[in-house]
């Protein structure tokens, strides 16, 4: 009997201070807290600064898409200009190629180009008249139905966020903020955009106007046959 009580007393012994051994005190606890918390709140950091670079990347690509869509789209509209006047709602007729309609209503220019796709053969000829206009901050497309005495379509916004937009033509070797049909030149050589975004960049366009576009003769030489930017 005595020997199972001290046997008993040995065990208990021996329990006692291995328990304590394997465990946690509460400062190593708390310790280990603080620097979980530290890892969590930089882990929390990080990804809160990776979204808001991945929102503004994602913006500038959307923003560099616009401003892609909007040189294709005038770029072909331009090239494919031709030499048609047309007539606006209340009869008046205007030229083949137009630039500010009336003083406020910020249409940059208006014109008529070939090569209206005819989708579900409408009873319609193959020429669009279209114009841009800047207008609220943004750039926008209008396209009108028919070419005489129609008014246009809903506008298609190709670009927002502009602070100005100008345009200029070149003919003859020289640039004109206003496009004034020249005696057996209905349409200008060339086009220039010049966008200014809100923040203050700025972007230049260029413009090929008509396919019919030649190379200036030589001085004294006679005009290459085809010259004229009429269709």
């Amino acid at each position: 009997m005595t020997g199972r009580r001290q046997a008993s007393r040995t065990m208990l012994n021996r329990a006692g201070p291995g328990a304590a051994a394997g465990g946690f005190t509460l400062v190593e606890m708390l310790i280990a807290l603080l620097i979980f918390s530290f890892i969590a709140s930089a882990s929390v950091a990080m990804l809160s600064f990776s979204v808001r670079a991945q929102a503004a990347v994602g913006g500038k690509l959307d923003d560099l898409a616009a401003l892609n869509r909007l040189a294709g789209a005038l770029s072909a509209d331009l090239a494919q200009a031709v030499n048609r006047p047309t007539r606006d709602a209340s009869g008046r007729q205007l030229p083949a190629l137009v630039t500010g309609l009336q003083a406020g209503d910020g249409v940059l220019v208006q014109l008529v180009r070939r090569g209206w796709t005819n989708l579900d053969d409408a009873a319609r000829p193959s020429e669009q008249k279209l114009a841009y206009r800047f207008v609220n901050g943004r750039l926008e497309r209008l396209a009108y139905p028919s070419l005489d005495g129609a008014q246009p379509l809903a506008p298609a916004v190709l670009l927002r966020d502009i602070g100005a937009a100008r345009m200029r033509f070149r003919a003859n070797g020289a640039w004109s903020d206003q496009w004034v049909e020249l005696p057996g030149q209905a349409l200008p050589q060339a086009a220039e955009l010049v966008i200014t975004r809100s923040g203050g960049t700025q972007f230049r366009l260029l413009f090929l106007v008509g396919t019919g576009y030649r190379k200036p003769p030589p001085p004294g030489g006679a005009s290459p046959q085809g010259a004229s930017n009429a269709p």
